[in-house]
Formats: C-alpha cells, structure tokens, sequence
C-alpha cells in the first residue's frame, strides 16, 4: 500500500516539474512526500494570483508545464491568476482543495463550489474524488495542458486542503514522458496541395509579409521562420507573443504589429497585398483591433487549432498544423531561392525611419529619464541569453515597440494582466536557473505583488525587477482626458491614477533584495551590470518622465 500524496508527488517529479507555487495549505501530505522523494522546490507565494503568475512565467520559460496548488478558499484568486495563461496558452496545471461529499451543502467553513470559475480559464476542468483516480487525473491534466494548442487546466482534489492525498491506495504513477515537454506531437498538414498552393501564393504576391504568433514559440519554429523568410525574401513582422523569434537587427525584421507595436510592422503589414499569419489566432492586439491589415487582404494563416484559422480573416489557403512542421515542410517545396526586391527594400526602409524618427528620445539625457532611453539601455545590457519579462500597459508598449531582442534571447509578455510580469519573471528563472532573467514593469505593475520580494529574497530567486518608475499609472491619462471632455483637472482624473512617490530600492533593500535607484541616463548601464552581476534578487527602480506616453498605433 501506498498513499496518493506519494503516488502525486512521485508523478510531478516524474514529468520533469522542478518547482510548484503555492499558497498553504493544500495537498499537506503531498508537501511532504515532495521533500522526503524528490528535489521539487515548494515556493511559498504570497497570494494565490502569484503564484499562478509564477506557474505561467515558469511554463514559458522552461517550454514545460507549471504547476500552482492552492486550499479552497484560495482557489478563486487561483483561477483568476490563470486568465493570462489561458489568452497566452501557457500549460498551468493548477490543483485546488475542494468541497467534500459528506459536508456538502451544509455550510461547512469556507465552502463554496469553486469548479464552475475555471470553466472559462481552463482546456480541462476536473475534480478528483476518489485517490485510485489520481494517476489517471493527473495523466490527463498534463496530456490536455500540452497537447494542441497549450493552455492551462484545473483539477479540484477532495477535501479543502486536498486530504483525498492521505488516503491509502493499491495504484501506482502514471507518467508519459510525451506529455512533459512542448510540443509532444508534430502536427503535419494531411496533404502537399495546400502547401504548394500556399508557395505559390508567396512567391508570386508583390508585397508579401509574414506575421509570427505565439503559435511559433510554443512550436520553436523561429530558425525555420527565419529560414522560409530569407529564401523567399519576406518581410517577418511578430505579434508581441512572437517578438523573439526573428533577431530585431535581421534584415527581414520589421517588429511587432498591431497595437502595442513598432510603427514600421504596422506600415509594412498595411502596405502588404498578402499576409501570412503563423501561429497567431489573429485577435484585437496583433491586428490593432483588426485595421492592420484590411479585412479585405490576401491572408495565409498557419495554425495547430483549426478553429484559429478564418476567425476574424477569411484565408486564401489555410493549413492546419504545428508551425515548425508546416514551416520545414514549406521550405522544402519552395524552389529557387528569390533575390531581394523592392519590397524588401521598402520594408527595411520603414525601420530606418522608425529610427530616425525617435532618435532623440532614444538616447535622450533628459530627466526625469524617457521611459525610450530605458528601453534601449535595456536592448544594449541584457545579456544574449537572458529571458526579458514585460507587464502588459505602458510597459507593454515600451518594450513591445522599442526593445531590440538579439538571437538567444527569449521575450515573454503578459496577455493583459496588470502586475503579471514581477511574478512571471520570478517563475521564469525557477524554469530556467542557469539564463539571466529582466522584468520590465511599471510601478502600477510592481505594486500589485510587491511583496514577492520576500519571496524572492527567501529562495534566492536572482531576477533583475528593472521598475518603470513614474509615481503615477499615466497610460490613463489619455482615456480620461477624453471622458474629460478635453484636459482633465489636476483634481479631477489625475487623482485616480496618480500615486505617492515611492523609492522602491529602498524597499527592497529592506526586504533584503539588492536595490538600485536609477535618476540620470548614464546610470542605467551600470545599474543593469551591477544586477545582473550580484547573484541576488535585484530590484532597479528607475525614476522617469510622468508626462511621457507611449506612441499609439498607426495604421498607415
């Protein structure tokens, strides 16, 4: 005889899972059969949300699943920490405590049936009732986290902190090992004809572009991206899911289109007679709320889920299948590599004048500092195989347009989550120890889960937290100058998004991080040395410009 917290934690160790993220107490027993049979690291967050955040940073960054536990009365907040990865596709497993049988409906404490709220955030949403069902359970939350088009799942364990885990059982563990990593299968096109027809479209469009979605990471298609893009002379631009999987200095790189963008991919795409768009579901933020391109465009679109392909642009050609298959299985049909064109021309010509037309805020010595002069001592002192983690809103913004990724260099972005990044970055080093981790977030952001220093502090968990630091969440004060009729009041809109001048390096330097204040330009090398360098948790707190907005989108 066995007990399921043994069987449990024997299979978590046996699908390659090096941390989970919790908040106690659930799975107790599990806890300790976690230190007694492996060397699974139990990271104590600070709220629910974080520990979900440091599940998905650590899923992306390791390109294997994430594991975050919470007891019942915590699992609401777990459920909402996993909407970002359910937009991203990051394979979460979360396990939860949940209602008992013999207690249900009788206001035993804490109970509320929580299973409903993770049918929206969740590609499986299951309970776990009897301990035989453990191995079978957590075989199928893993399969289903990974298989596809990844995204998270949710198993409800019997018993508010999860006890089903004490009881005794005959079964033993179930582990596939096809199941640990992403991608475990290589989905391929069922014929060639799409894809000769899908060649021919390419090579005969005059104004052809690529668009690179998350779709592609997840694949690690981006060497066979840039391979089909250099033999047929294309153009690449990226959703911010896509940033890092074509150089920013490749010739053929036009940047991140859509919202949170670089101007040059929004011009290149709008000037495109045929778009291909690779691992991307094509939504609000990658097509700027779908003006770049026209509805009326010439589309491709390339994608594992079938449902993805024609939702919002009605495809010439659309191909079902894992990126990197489609991509490899494409180039092999292409024929004769093309010469450059006027087209490419063209494309590299917008991103010289992207450039130029920023230049001065781009190595501005203003201060308070640009928020752009950041970014671009950001894209000079990561180093090349760092991992830069980014917030979603102004910082979003910021980087998505600005940062200047290099080969080795992994981006991730929160799909929407104010506060994603601190966390997301903390789990992204648990996923990947030996790779030098950068969060970018905004002190809006950073206050969210700012306690997670602590967190960081106690396990050593050595990022580089770089904070935005503007005293105010100013990506506001666009939306309310226009609900103001006009400029809003220093005491009317401004109130609501302006916040206390805080020194957050002083804060950390408390906690027992290593804190960096940053107020002149010429600083920001050293600082981003000197974290990078330390060994420790580091927090550089950035004091910039409260009147600086970051360029909206164009869409010509």
């Amino acid at each position: 005889m066995t007990t399921g917290a043994s069987v449990l934690a024997r299979m978590l160790d046996g699908y390659g899972v090096t941390h989970i993220f919790q908040v106690p107490a659930v799975l107790r027993r599990t806890m300790v059969e976690l230190e007694y049979q492996t060397q699974i690291k139990r990271i104590r967050a600070h709220s629910e949300k974080s520990a979900a955040y440091m599940a998905d940073g650590y899923a992306r960054a390791a390109q294997r699943p994430g594991v975050c536990m919470a007891q019942v009365i915590g699992a609401l907040n777990l459920a909402a920490g996993l909407r970002d990865a359910h937009l991203a596709h990051s394979p979460v497993l979360a396990f939860t405590g949940g209602r008992d049988p013999s207690t249900k409906f009788r206001k035993v404490y804490q109970e509320v049936d929580d299973v409903p709220a993770f049918e929206s955030v969740t590609k499986f949403n299951a309970t776990v009732d009897d301990v035989d069902r453990i191995p079978d359970m957590v075989r199928q939350a893993f399969r289903v986290a990974t298989t596809g088009s990844p995204g998270p799942v949710h198993l409800q364990f019997r018993g508010n902190e999860g006890q089903v885990d004490a009881e005794e059982t005959q079964v033993e563990p179930m582990v596939d090992s096809a199941f640990a990593t992403i991608p475990p299968h290589r989905l391929m096109p069922a014929d060639d004809e799409k894809l000769r027809a899908a060649i021919e479209l390419l090579r005969t469009a005059e104004r052809p572009v690529l668009v690179a979605g998350g779709g592609v990471k997840w694949s690690q298609a981006g060497p066979a991206l840039v391979a089909l893009a250099e033999h047929l002379q294309i153009p690449v631009s990226t959703s911010l899911n896509g940033k890092d999987m074509i150089p920013a200095d490749h010739p053929l790189a036009v940047g991140v289109v859509g919202t949170y963008s670089r101007a040059s991919a929004n011009r290149v795409v709008a000037e495109a007679d045929l778009v291909c768009f690779i691992g991307t579901e094509t939504g609000g933020m990658t097509t700027h709320f779908w003006q770049v391109p026209r509805f009326d465009t010439d589309t491709i679109h390339i994608d594992i889920d079938a449902e993805s392909i024609g939702r919002n642009y009605t495809p010439l050609v659309g191909i079902q299948g894992d990126a990197r298959s489609v991509l490899n299985a494409m180039l092999t049909l292409a024929g004769a590599r093309r010469a450059s064109s006027s087209w490419t021309e063209r494309a590299a010509d917008a991103v010289r004048e992207w450039r130029s037309e920023h230049a001065n805020e781009f190595g501005s010595d203003q201060v308070p500092i640009r928020p752009e002069r950041l970014c671009v001592e950001l894209s000079k002192n990561t180093p090349d195989n760092g991992i830069v983690v980014v917030d979603t809103g102004h910082a979003g913004m910021w980087m998505g347009g600005i940062f200047d990724n290099r080969a080795g260099q992994s981006y991730l972005r929160s799909a929407g989550h104010l506060g994603w990044a601190f966390p997301a970055a903390l789990g992204a080093k648990c996923g990947a120890p030996d790779r030098p981790v950068v969060c970018f977030t905004g002190d809006s952001g950073f206050w969210y889960h700012i306690a997670e220093i602590e967190t960081a502090v106690r396990w050593n968990i050595c990022a580089v937290i770089v904070v935005n630091n503007n005293s105010g969440g100013n990506q506001s004060k666009r939306g309310f100058d226009r609900a103001y009729g006009g400029t809003q009041t220093e005491q009317g809109a401004r109130e609501i998004w302006k916040f206390t001048e805080v020194n957050f390096a002083a804060i950390a330097t408390q906690i027992g991080a290593l804190g960096i204040r940053v107020e002149k330009p010429g600083d920001l090398a050293g600082a981003l040395e000197r974290g990078f360098s330390s060994g420790r948790p580091t927090v550089i707190d950035v004091v910039t410009d409260i009147d600086a907005l970051a360029p909206l989108a164009v869409t010509s």
